[in-house]
């Protein structure tokens, strides 16, 4: 055990001891410190749900006994402030360097900024590494020196990069452990008692920690993969590679799934294996719409909580939280839908065809907000990771440039055939329906009455009827998306007359989640070590960390296209409105002010694609790479909206020529410069005291923190 002058290496979502460049750091440096600091207080809303600790906890065991192999152990702190936290462990184990992998949702960018700022003046030298991205956010851009805006423009650039990705480190032999003696662990309570009963059953279908993340990238690489373009969308097998826990909390870098596969890729090739290689293309597609998802945040940090595109700030999402119940609880009468709801509830999983049939449900049937569905996918997914769960969310909604349009919606009874063909998948999940035939699974309302009788279903009894028809949702969404233009057209209007704080802020402002969804916070067990408490002002800054399950647009024979429909009735909005924080549909003024937009991609990656181009499956949730040290990813509000870029750009992987191009303004960012000025923009803009344009980041950062 080595004396004073060690190391710190303080791991975060990066739980393994392969290709980890901070732990390669340190060890070169000599000895070492390996800390975890527990302070989920500091993610705010986002708050880890139940199976997410429950993985935690197995991860950190299974790290901490691969680091005591190697001759040190982890030391866990539980803590409201992380850099609170490392100072004391700093102080107490005379520690004089901090080695840590990047994380680039906006919570994390201003606290590595702040740690760096902090500990660099305690005379603590601070160094950071790429451990979760095959390039790092400020590495790719366009000609020009922009960041990109659409997905296929941004993964081609990835793809032509002039160096690939660099290859995966190899676990340390040996490491020198610094002197922690005094230096205890505290106690990390990551359950209580009334939750260990669920957790249980999730021990027999998982197996947490980085040397079960290898064995389950051999085994799809080595299966599945294979015929993954054929397999990819059925919901009822395992066709996907169930990575995407393990890449979220690194337990596994992205980096060696890359790798990986682009040798079996070439292996393929020589074999003039066409069908294989295009599994590969789309596999890896699924892996760069992570790469994407953490690309959006990095240049784009409110995009957990706002839309990509200002005039969806004016979309009059239904508040409506018995829709949302209904929702939750898989009783909306669609039994695609259902059975997805129930499997997540039970497993804390989805497929990721599931998880964008039920989030499109949820934006274009329900017309609720898309911050809601993507909040409870965060608190119920394995695999809950915010930036992709955003881009997800976004996608879905049509908040992207490139997304699905959001006068589209898609309908469970025909996507029902497609993904569950003989309705094993819904028969598993809803056992009421077990007796029906196949023929009337996906739309039971349709069945003859004797076949419900001789099935044992009673329609609105122990089996809910349609909560709303998708005829009518149609009508609805119609109507919503005219009122969404015309309040956009009052707010540009009044930006033209100088009134532009009095709409642009309210409209802003996100609707509040349920309380019967807020995250359980009160309900952690007591922990017996004192925690420091600090004063945050973060304010609606909030973000977590989402999954990967990508998602990729449905065939055009699985959507309802409103824009060819007949309006023959108008659908009555739902007279249990809960109007929290004054968010209602009634008046065009309220509307305008404080109507938020959707984003809606949850614990599922979305595979972002071109209306009529294959399906992608999203796989990954974090990953690992390193390029040389020293450079913390610093965030600063674009001072540009990019909107000349989007108009006219083929490359948008949704984008509607119908839709968007009916509709040019849609194309136009929000603006960091009016954004900047709202309580959101600003907290983060006085932690990192910059308004720099994407372009200038990269140079910034080098000559401001590379070491």
């Amino acid at each position: 055990m080595s004396g004073g002058g060690c190391s710190i290496v303080w791991f975060r979502r990066d739980l393994r001891v392969e290709d980890n460049p901070a732990l390669a750091a340190g060890v070169r440096a000599g000895a070492v410190i390996a800390v975890f600091i527990y302070a989920p207080e500091e993610e705010g809303h986002y708050y880890p749900g139940r199976v997410s600790r429950w993985w935690l906890k197995q991860s950190l065991a299974y790290l901490n006994s691969s680091l005591k192999s190697l001759g040190t152990s982890l030391i866990t702190k539980r803590s409201a402030d992380s850099i609170s936290s490392l100072l004391e462990v700093v102080k107490s184990t005379g520690a004089t360097q901090l080695f840590f992998n990047h994380l680039y949702d906006p919570i994390s960018l201003v606290r590595d900024h702040r740690t760096k700022e902090i500990l660099t003046a305690q005379g603590i030298s601070v160094r950071s590494f790429n451990a979760d991205l095959l390039y790092e956010p400020w590495e790719v851009n366009d000609d020009e020196g922009c960041p990109f805006t659409t997905f296929s423009a941004f993964w081609e650039k990835c793809l032509s990069m002039p160096y690939d990705p660099e290859a995966p480190l190899l676990p340390p032999k040996r490491i020198i452990s610094g002197d922690a003696s005094r230096c205890p662990s505290d106690n990390l309570v990551f359950e209580d008692e009334s939750e260990k009963g669920s957790n249980a059953l999730l021990a027999r279908a998982w197996s947490p920690g980085w040397s079960n993340a290898d064995k389950a990238l051999t085994t799809f690489v080595n299966g599945p993969l294979l015929e993954y373009s054929q397999n990819r969308r059925k919901a009822d097998s395992a066709t996907t590679s169930f990575l995407s826990p393990h890449l979220h909390f690194g337990e596994v870098s992205v980096r060696k799934v890359f790798h990986f596969v682009r040798i079996k890729q070439v292996l393929w090739a020589n074999e003039g294996n066409k069908a294989a290689e295009e599994s590969v293309n789309l596999f890896l597609k699924s892996i760069g719409l992570r790469e994407y998802s953490r690309y959006m945040s990095f240049n784009h940090p409110y995009s957990h909580e706002r839309p990509l595109l200002g005039h969806l700030r004016y979309f009059p999402w239904v508040v409506d939280e018995g829709y949302f119940k209904a929702w939750r609880q898989g009783r909306t009468g669609y039994p695609l839908v259902d059975a997805g709801m129930r499997e997540l509830w039970a497993t804390g999983w989805l497929h990721d065809r599931i998880r964008v049939v039920v989030s499109s449900f949820f934006v274009k049937v329900l017309q609720l907000p898309w911050r809601w569905g993507m909040k409870y996918f965060w608190d119920t997914l394995l695999d809950a990771d915010l930036e992709s769960d955003a881009l997800g969310w976004q996608y879905i909604s049509g908040t992207l440039p490139d997304g699905r349009e959001l006068d589209r919606i898609d309908n469970p009874q025909f996507v029902g055939y497609k993904c569950d063909p003989h309705g094993e998948y819904v028969r598993r999940w809803l056992p009421e329906l077990a007796r029906l035939p196949t023929e009337w699974i996906h739309h039971p309302w349709n069945a003859p009455e004797s076949v419900l009788e001789a099935a044992g279903i009673e329609l609105g009894s122990n089996y809910p009827l349609p909560i709303v028809e998708i005829d009518s949702a149609k009508v609805r969404l119609e109507q919503a998306l005219s009122e969404m233009w015309q309040n956009d057209a009052a707010a540009r209007a009044a930006i033209e007359n100088g009134m532009e704080e009095g709409h642009g802020d309210s409209a802003d402002s996100p609707i509040a989640f349920p309380q019967a969804m807020h995250m359980e916070m009160d309900h952690e067990p007591v922990r017996n070590n004192p925690v420091i408490v600090t004063v945050r002002r973060y304010e609606d800054q909030m973000v977590p960390s989402m999954t990967s399950s990508l998602f990729r647009a449905e065939d055009e024979e699985n959507s309802v296209d409103i824009r060819n429909s007949v309006v023959e009735s108008r659908a009555e909005v739902p007279t249990d409105i809960n109007v929290a924080e004054g968010h209602r549909r009634d008046t065009h003024d309220q509307a305008v002010m404080q109507t938020a937009r959707t984003n809606a991609t949850p614990h599922f990656n979305f595979a972002l694609g071109r209306r009529n181009s294959e399906d992608s499956t999203a796989e990954s949730s974090s990953s690992t790479r390193e390029r040389d040290g020293g450079v913390v990813p610093t965030w600063s509000p674009s001072s540009t909206s990019y909107s000349d870029q989007y108009v006219g750009d083929d490359n948008g992987i949704g984008t509607s020529s119908s839709y968007l191009q009916r509709h040019p303004q849609s194309h136009q960012l929000m603006n960091w410069q009016r954004l900047s000025q709202t309580g959101w923009g600003k907290s983060i803009a006085n932690c990192i005291g910059d308004h720099l344009c994407g372009a200038t980041i990269a140079t910034r950062w080098r000559s401001k923190w590379l070491i």
